[in-house]
């Protein structure tokens, strides 16, 4: 089934865009580069399930959690064995760091919203450097010798009626629709791929999700499997326009 949804592209500039985040110390003000609205196709996947981790870089699994209050921090241990064991099985991962988990609700009053801009989590240098950040250079090094990548896992907290996640699949896409785009905050500074618009991109998601199901995609692969442009789709026509969207997702680094 077809779906006809909206998305903010990236725009192709001569200068390096940029995402400043906390302008003037206010936790949570954002101020974005130059995105332009879009419709597009989408379609839903959940009659026609044809996704594989290594043409694809992505799942959509059954995952069923013994968490199901993300509020606080008591449940981060717990879940990061479930996740942890779930990727070894599901990927063939051999070691797995759980990293950092964001809680999205789409509110005009939450910290942390859904993304509305098409975009990857990483360049190849800020992959390469968040490697580094997280387990120090020597053991980088180690990692880099063999295949490590970074892998997303993200689950709906109430069952997904609006703005749900949406990818672009990877065959569809052209090296030039990636761009680089800076993150600039109070005491850092990072990188993400932004991505630009282009008539041949195939949109898919997987409708109705519930906090039984997860999904599994790939950020960045030393390797070479394919990452995924991705951003949270604002279908038209959504009937279920009052139930707020909740999920979390959660930032690995694993080592094949």
């Amino acid at each position: 089934m077809d779906i006809k949804a909206t998305v903010n592209y990236h725009v192709n500039s001569t200068y390096r865009q940029a995402f400043h985040f906390d302008v003037d110390g206010v936790i949570g003000n954002l101020v974005s580069p130059k995105l332009e609205n879009r419709e597009v196709v989408v379609k839903d996947l959940r009659q026609s399930l044809s996704t594989t981790f290594d043409e694809d870089g992505i799942l959509f699994e059954e995952s069923t959690s013994s968490i199901d209050d993300f509020s606080g921090n008591a449940w981060q241990q717990v879940y990061e064995q479930e996740i942890s064991a779930f990727l070894k099985g599901k990927i063939n991962a051999q070691e797995v760091l759980v990293f950092d988990h964001t809680v999205r609700i789409d509110d005009e009053i939450a910290i942390r919203k859904p993304a509305r801009n098409v975009h990857n989590d990483y360049t190849r240098d800020s992959a390469n450097q968040r490697l580094v950040d997280l387990i120090g250079a020597d053991k980088a090094a180690t990692y880099q010798e063999g295949n490590f990548a970074f892998v997303n896992l993200w689950r709906p907290i109430e069952t997904i009626k609006t703005s749900p996640l949406g990818f672009i699949r990877p065959r569809s896409m052209n090296a030039k629709d990636w761009i680089d785009i800076e993150l600039i905050y109070p005491d850092r500074k990072g990188q993400i791929l932004g991505v630009i618009e282009n008539v041949n991109h195939e949109w898919f998601y997987f409708s109705n999700m519930t906090p039984q199901e997860a999904i599994i995609f790939n950020i960045y692969d030393n390797n070479g499997r394919p990452h995924l442009a991705h951003s949270a789709l604002d279908i038209l026509g959504e009937k279920d326009a009052g139930v707020t969207r909740k999920s979390i997702e959660t930032r690995t680094l694993v080592r094949y």
